[in-house]
């Protein structure tokens, strides 16, 4: 019988795991870019559960396309289709989609809490597709993209220029279990990584990696190999500061950023505002892997529904 697992937080999986995930994922995309697909369909006579009560384009239907292609059948829910809408409890929600699902990819952006109510049982597999605090399976899809671009994480140096939101955060604890990698955190005051995660990233840091953080762009580091940006308005979320874009200006990707680093690629986890966090001629431009970036969260999201129903 395969095992059940859960995917909730990066936490979640110890290192072992995490490297099984992005190399699988990897390994996908290769396959895939010759034309090869999969070797087996090895979800066959499972049932996936997708439930998004936020709106999404890539990671949707990154794991409805990942499911069907590995042999699962789905079964997708839209924001108010569930019982939860008319007062049933979370428990008893999970209780029950569990005796019919054999995982549920949850999109939330809410408090992990409720995730966590639903993985309170051994049969079906819980991921979250992300939640106000974490976008776990978007720095999966990164960490993909790297291995991808660079043959590995290990080494690299980092620039992330933005809002300390959930992929942030991620990333974050992501690239962490990486040995010798740089990640410079550049955020605008008052929207950076929240203290508890920059401590628990630090603590877990793998040798020789570091993960610093400024709210300024003074002094920016030369010569990185990846610079990456997000959206500047969360999905999900809003900003109770009027005047909140004035302080986000500077933080935007331009050419004359990339030029510090000739040699870096431009990532993005989109959607992108074009104008806003990055300028057209970046995201548009030859150093920008954005959108194969996109493109990996496919391969990501298989990796990670077969970790999650043990099949891999």
């Amino acid at each position: 019988m395969n095992e059940t697992r859960h995917l909730i937080s990066l936490d979640d999986l110890p290192d072992p795991a995490l490297s099984d995930i992005v190399e699988r994922g990897a390994e996908l995309a290769r396959r895939a870019a010759i034309g090869a697909g999969v070797e087996s369909p090895s979800l066959v006579g499972k049932i996936v559960g997708v439930y998004f009560r936020k709106t999404s384009t890539r990671t949707r239907t990154a794991f409805s396309s990942g499911a069907l292609r590995l042999g699962a059948d789905i079964i997708g829910y839209g924001p108010h289709d569930l019982q939860l809408e008319t007062g049933e409890s979370t428990e008893d929600t999970g209780r029950v989609l569990s005796e019919m699902l054999d995982v549920l990819v949850a999109r939330t952006s809410g408090n992990p809490a409720e995730l966590r109510a639903w993985a309170e049982q051994p049969r079906m597999a819980v991921i979250n597709a992300m939640s106000a605090d974490e976008h776990p399976t978007q720095a999966l899809a990164d960490l993909t993209t790297l291995t991808l671009q660079f043959g590995s994480v290990r080494g690299l140096h980092l620039l992330y220029v933005g809002e300390g939101n959930n992929t942030a955060v991620a990333l974050a604890l992501g690239l962490a279990r990486f040995r010798d990698v740089e990640l410079h955190l550049r955020t605008p005051p008052g929207y950076g990584v929240p203290s508890a995660v920059l401590e628990r990233a630090t603590a877990t840091a793998a040798g020789g990696t570091v993960i610093r953080e400024r709210h300024d762009l003074d002094d920016l580091p030369r010569d990185v190999d990846v610079v990456y940006t997000t959206r500047w308005q969360t999905t999900g979320t809003s900003k109770p500061d009027p005047h909140w874009r004035e302080v986000f200006a500077p933080f935007q990707v331009t050419a004359e950023l990339m030029d510090a680093s000739q040699k870096a690629v431009f990532m993005h986890d989109l959607p992108a505002h074009r104008g806003e966090e990055v300028t057209e001629e970046v995201l548009d431009g030859p150093a920008s892997i954005a959108f194969g970036q996109a493109a990996n969260k496919l391969h990501s999201a298989m990796a990670v529904l077969e970790w999650c129903t043990g099949v891999q």
